[in-house]
């Protein structure tokens, strides 16, 4: 089993992770993280703010000439705009005339945590819980990838919907859901960003926000993976981590949400073997890869719907904690769309989960333990 612990405030000086339980022997390659951490900052209708970071992942320990070596890791990310903003966020900062913020955004946990943690100030809540901190998620994510890619499993995220705009994505190419990366909003469907575009433009006019559909395509999973005991069903995991994303409001495993609207026989996919590579297949992937908790070696699918960002610069009403006068809430710099940034932090939060559900299962202190003991099972499967 692996845990992480991170931390750091959106303005802070940096941020943070600690991951304990990574096998030794992993080859770290850094500029696979970097690439993930730009990915994340990518994405049309990202904000100002993407314009001052360079997200780079600096290594402190855990890792000795390029591998690891069994001890925990630790993560750091250096914010660059915390020159800008050391008077108000350093840890003992004396300034006197400080403004503070009093007028709660509806939608985000400006009001939630000023109550729950008895804050004068809403920028205490509101810093921790900024989509900043998901860069650490994404480096820590990206780790847990490069331990499973050893094991055969790839990860893939792509945007399939912004606002009322779907894109038409074949799930069988993953040629074309790869290359989606290279595009402005990771859409596999060109025609679909060219209207998602306009969507988000009109939202910039309107000085208003949007959402949207992020995914996440995990090939190479092999079936057997979780479990139907509840607490371990892998998809009952896998929405926590999605659900656990910032913004994130609803998570469907394959084509659950539409399944629940049809017959059972549009829904379930058909069972076939393969005997050139003896395997169990279907002939349809409409469950997402998974059944009764359990992976069944065919692609797993997350879709992970994402809300409007709650900031907009119009406002929205609102109240003055202070005063309890009726009010607009304030602008914090933001984005207008990240639905394509969340398809990166997903990704990491997915991954996180089927590392510790593989390590569950196959265990291994040291990566050539760890491979063996998938390998075996993977001659095992073909034996059934």
């Amino acid at each position: 089993m692996i845990s992480y612990l991170d931390a750091g405030e959106s303005h802070g000086n940096s941020l943070c992770a600690i991951i304990d339980g990574i096998p030794a022997g992993l080859e770290i390659d850094e500029s696979f993280i970097n690439h993930l951490l730009c990915l994340r900052q990518s994405g049309y209708g990202r904000g100002g703010r993407q314009k001052i970071e360079k997200d780079k992942i600096e290594i402190l320990s855990g890792v000795r000439f390029g591998k690891t070596i069994g001890s925990p890791i630790t993560l750091k990310i250096k914010n660059n705009d915390y020159e800008n903003w050391q008077d108000i966020m350093a840890p003992f900062a004396t300034y006197t005339n400080r403004k503070q913020i009093t007028k709660p955004r509806p939608g985000h946990v400006d009001l939630a945590g000023y109550l729950k943690y008895n804050r004068n100030d809403l920028r205490d809540c509101l810093e921790r819980s900024s989509a900043r901190q998901t860069a650490i998620r994404v480096a820590v994510g990206a780790i847990c990838e490069l331990c499973l890619k050893e094991a055969g499993v790839e990860f893939y995220n792509f945007v399939s919907a912004i606002g009322k705009v779907k894109a038409n994505v074949n799930y069988a190419n993953l040629d074309e859901i790869k290359n989606s990366a290279n595009n402005e909003l990771f859409c596999p469907d060109k025609n679909a960003l060219y209207e998602m575009k306009k969507t988000i433009d009109k939202a910039i006019e309107n000085s208003d926000s949007l959402g949207g559909v992020a995914e996440v395509l995990i090939s190479g999973a092999v079936a057997g993976i979780g479990s139907y005991k509840w607490d371990k069903k892998l998809d009952a995991r896998l929405a926590l981590a999605t659900m656990s994303v910032q913004a994130i409001k609803a998570v469907s495993i394959g084509d659950g949400i539409e399944n629940a609207f049809k017959y059972s026989s549009e829904v379930q996919d058909e069972i076939y073997y393969d005997f050139n590579s003896k395997e169990y297949r279907r002939y349809t992937n409409r469950l997402g890869g998974i059944e009764g908790g359990i992976s069944n070696g065919e692609n797993i699918v997350i879709k992970a719907f994402m809300k409007p960002i709650p900031t907009t610069r119009k406002g929205l009403r609102s109240i003055d904690v202070k005063t309890k006068e009726t009010s607009v809430s304030v602008y914090e710099r933001s984005d207008v769309c990240a639905t394509s940034a969340a398809s990166v932090v997903v990704r990491a939060a997915v991954a996180y989960e089927i590392l510790n559900a593989y390590l569950e299962k196959f265990g291994g202190d040291c990566m050539s333990e760890f491979k063996r003991n998938v390998e075996n099972y993977k001659e095992y499967l073909k034996t059934k």
